[in-house]
């Protein structure tokens, strides 16, 4: 009986699917028509917008940097010739949220328009100290010369080289000083003066890469600490905008004076 059933349905079925209305050729081409333009409008709306931008992010990874602030201290061209933005291919967690990318060869990337921007912020804080209360400290090499240019220009005491142990809180000594910053140029290896200075309430400034842990640093400059034209660049840069807040009325050595063989010097490709 339920056999039966299901027969009689399935022929009733069949018999309406026979006498519905066939839809027709040319039916059917203007139906297709329509969806086709709708398609294309689709495209077109979608093209206008998502792909651009798609691109322009894609090109922008493709390079070392994204665009140029419009208010930029120097040419995006002249942060490129100093290195400022190549960082180590260590990375830390302190550090990464200042590094753009990874290039190909594993080195991470500062993005300039954020450097540039903390070298303003570094040189408003910087500016809020007087000269004589102000002392700069690098015990690497390749910042040497920059630091000592940076304090003669402005009347700030420095050590390089070597950081004098006790010179901060050993009162007996006879070279101690009593300062209101103290401004490194690595947390690891001026960390002597780094954690003198924190012993002692002293705030703390410093050029930290992308491999430096910040901890006990009160003002992070990100930038390359490492090289000569980078440091070059941070404390010709810092001269400039220091003289200009504290009013100083200073004769600023030209860049070419701060970094050797700075003319030949070029943009990598």
């Amino acid at each position: 009986m339920a056999e039966t059933k299901k027969k009689v349905a399935k022929k009733t079925a069949t018999k309406k699917a026979d006498e519905a209305p066939k839809e027709t050729a040319a039916e059917k081409k203007a139906k297709l028509a329509k969806l086709m333009e709708k398609a294309k409008s689709l495209e077109s709306g979608i093209a206008d917008d998502v792909p651009v931008k798609l691109k322009d992010k894609v090109k922008k990874k493709d390079s070392d940097e994204p665009e140029e602030a419009k208010d930029a201290l120097v040419p995006i061209e002249d942060y490129l010739k100093s290195s400022i933005h190549l960082g180590t291919r260590v990375i830390t967690p302190d550090m990464r949220s200042y590094v753009y990318k990874r290039r190909a060869d594993g080195l991470a990337v500062f993005n300039t328009a954020m450097l540039d921007d903390k070298i303003k912020e570094a040189a408003e804080y910087l500016a809020k100290f007087a000269p004589e209360d102000i002392v700069v400290i690098c015990k690497r090499e390749a910042g040497w010369y920059p630091v000592k240019m940076f304090a003669k220009v402005l009347g700030i005491r420095n050590y390089t080289k070597k950081y004098p142990a006790g010179i901060l809180t050993n009162p007996n000594l006879e070279d101690f000083i009593e300062t209101e910053l103290i401004f490194i140029c690595d947390p690891w290896l001026d960390k002597n003066a780094l954690k003198d200075s924190n012993d002692i309430g002293i705030p703390v400034m410093s050029v930290c890469d992308t491999n430096n842990y910040t901890k006990g640093v009160d003002q992070i400059l990100p930038g390359n600490n490492k090289s000569a034209k980078s440091l070059g660049m941070i404390f010709y840069l810092l001269t400039k905008i220091y003289a200009e807040k504290r009013k100083m009325k200073i004769d600023l050595p030209p860049i070419a004076d701060w970094i050797e063989n700075w003319e030949n010097l070029s943009p990598p490709k």
